[in-house]
């Protein structure tokens, strides 16, 4: 499990990025960039890191299905997550 305050500073620049996708948009159209360069730096996507969505593991994470391996290999033991099964040749 990760720290609340990495999950968290993960959680206000996934809001920054969706806040500022628009203005993004437009200055990128307009080639200003120098207005791209006074918008926030966690307003860019490209600082956002894909985390499992239980505990916020940054590694092993599937994007199928936003968990990290370990998660996603018990909820599949449990028979949590539809359509997959064990395989067995």
């Amino acid at each position: 499990m990760s720290k609340k305050s990495i999950i968290a500073r993960q959680a206000k620049r996934e809001r920054a990025v969706a806040k500022y996708h628009d203005v993004r948009a437009q200055l990128k159209k307009d080639h200003d960039y120098d207005g791209l360069s006074k918008l926030p730096r966690d307003a860019s996507p490209v600082r956002l890191k894909n985390r499992c969505g239980l505990t916020g593991r940054p590694k092993g994470y599937m994007r199928r299905f936003g968990l990290s391996r370990n998660v996603f290999r018990l909820m599949a033991l449990d028979g949590k997550i539809p359509g997959i099964v064990k395989a067995s040749w």
